[in-house]
């Protein structure tokens, strides 16, 4: 039987980039079954209620081995539904975000040659979304840490770096100041780490991480970064800037029996319907759910193709410094596959 595969078209830029990864996945001559849903801020804004996403698509989502999303907006002020992403994690325990830092050739490189993979764990911390009014001046906003979930994306990460032959775990953190979130954090991946021997385990206060990024990026290559869910999704936004563009990088969200994938950049509105958004990280990520799917070798023909065309650099969307519309780099992809 074929795989099914949830598609959410998401907001702003979100449908046409779905569209064009849907067209590479027709082009490398996939077998799964990929059924589109709604969600996202556009659909909220005409039905209401309290989630981002209807009851139909939960459904799907539950029917399926895997999703895709593309980018969707989150709206803001107090009363809002959460996110999309944060709420299928939630639901999923999607626990790891995975998120490669890999520079392409011919882009512009701002610090030096980068390869090393950002994981964060994806279910809690401060995007447990619990805040409380005190008094008219005093807010608060719950960071939620538990022992499981650090335990697993440890795990993850750790296995992450086996799979990949790379000696190194990275956790970053801050429990000299947060002692007993980020103490009870790090004290998790340390256990962890006592099971992979063959692995090292580095540790960084996130202060000085995002200094170091900046002064040596190279200290990280072939190595896990690992972070708790705010942390590592800041950090995660500043390596994407050591690649160029952050049109460039996929990522998944991956759980013990569910996972999906998804660019990550935000939906960028005011450029929709105007062909012009990079389409690689939407490309790629759904190239990544194939291979979770079992089709690696079409996997690994649609990176292959997606770094060629870079690497030719005729057909580059503005941020890599060419002049090509969204449509014209996906149709030079799907040349190379064929």
């Amino acid at each position: 039987m074929s795989k099914k595969a949830a598609v959410i078209k998401g907001d702003g830029v979100g449908p046409e980039l779905v569209e064009n990864m849907l067209r590479v996945a027709e082009a490398v001559g996939t077998n799964i079954e990929f059924i589109q849903c709604e969600a996202g801020a556009e659909w909220w804004q005409q039905h209401g209620g309290d989630s981002l996403i209807p009851e139909e698509t939960w459904k799907i989502l539950e029917s399926t081995d895997a999703a895709f999303k593309g980018p969707t907006t989150t709206p803001g002020g107090a009363g809002s539904p959460k996110s999309v992403a944060v709420s299928i994690r939630q639901k999923f325990n999607l626990y790891a975000n995975v998120r490669p830092v890999k520079s392409f050739p011919n882009t512009q490189i701002p610090l030096g040659d980068v390869d090393f993979v950002c994981v964060r764990e994806g279910t809690e911390g401060f995007y447990f979304a619990k805040e409380i009014q005190l008094t008219d001046d005093v807010f608060i906003s719950i960071r939620k840490i538990t022992r499981s979930a650090c335990r697993n994306v440890a795990r993850y990460a750790f296995e992450e770096a086996a799979r990949r032959d790379w000696k190194s775990v990275v956790a970053i953190h801050k429990s000299n100041i947060l002692k007993q979130t980020d103490g009870t954090f790090i004290e998790e991946v340390r256990k962890t780490g006592e099971n992979y021997p063959g692995i090292e385990m580095e540790e960084y206060h996130i202060d000085n991480i995002a200094q170091q990024l900046i002064k040596n990026p190279q200290l990280f290559n072939r190595k896990i970064l690992l972070s708790t869910n705010l942390f590592m999704d800041i950090l995660s936004e500043e390596c994407s800037a050591l690649v160029g563009s952050i049109g460039l990088i996929y990522s998944a969200n991956i759980g013990d029996s569910y996972a999906m994938f998804e660019p990550a950049h935000g939906s960028a509105p005011k450029y929709a319907g105007q062909d012009k958004v990079n389409p690689v990280a939407t490309v790629l990520a759904g190239a990544w759910l194939l291979d979770y799917l079992g089709e690696k070798e079409n996997s690994k023909a649609i990176f292959e193709a997606t770094e060629s065309v870079i690497a030719e650099g005729k057909y580059l969307t503005y941020d890599l410094g060419g002049s090509a519309r969204q449509s014209e780099m996906v149709d030079a992809i799907i040349k190379k596959l064929r």
